[in-house]
């Protein structure tokens, strides 16, 4: 028999991102739009056992990334795409519309899933959401590994930095945001491009921060 597939997320949690956010452009990618709370904190108090709902804005490290592949669409066009850890989406979004032939964008939060999926119609994009916890699994076959902004948190640091190094071992290319995050592998990535992005004080502390986008190295 074979096993089930991971679920894909049917999102019950949909309407209350619709509710609780505004559809609106995204800061330094006016080429989309996303669902934005004026106040994630504010947010948060609406919603049990999540924390902060990061999926309800977009992180510097997530623009930064975004924007590269907007401005370098031979990256993933024509190939497949894992978003991990991918919070609103906005990078499997922009790997959407730079031509990429599949794009997933996975998520353990039903409410970033959510959060995906409207993201994902608003844009017109092709991008399923997977509600899955796929860190302590070989990464699935792919081409092409996105993660912006995951070197925040010391204990998912921890986690992914090996799921990002066996994906570029197994020949995938893998490219991380990060506006440097104090999790982030010093000396261990390639930097590719930095980018200026702006951001909102919330939950930044300024108004931009020079972001990296970091390439992988197979091992």
């Amino acid at each position: 028999m074979q096993p089930d597939p991971p679920p894909l997320c049917k999102a019950p949690e949909e309407a209350f991102v619709r509710d609780h956010t505004r559809l609106r452009t995204v800061p330094y990618l006016p080429e989309l739009r996303l669902h934005q709370a004026d106040d994630p904190y504010g947010l948060g108090e609406h919603i049990e056992d999540t924390g902060l709902p990061y999926w309800s804005f977009a992180w510097a490290g997530g623009l930064a990334l975004a924007r590269h592949v907007l401005d370098v669409p031979e990256l993933v066009r024509g190939r497949t795409v894992l978003d991990v850890a991918a919070g609103s989406g906005v990078a499997a979004l922009a790997a959407a519309r730079s031509g990429a032939r599949e794009v997933t964008a996975c998520e353990i939060d039903p409410y970033a899933a959510a959060a995906i999926r409207a993201n994902a119609e608003a844009n017109g994009a092709r991008v399923t959401a997977l509600c899955a916890d796929l860190l302590d699994s070989r990464p699935p076959a792919c081409d092409v590994v996105l993660a912006g902004d995951v070197f925040y948190d010391k204990a998912l640091s921890r986690r992914i930095e090996p799921f990002l190094r066996d994906a570029a071992a197994s020949g995938a290319l893998v490219l991380v945001g990060d506006p440097g995050r104090r999790y982030l592998p010093r000396g261990a990535f390639t930097a590719l491009a930095r980018y200026d992005v702006p951001v909102s004080r919330t939950p930044e502390a300024s108004r931009h921060r020079r972001t990296t986008v970091w390439q992988v190295p197979a091992r």
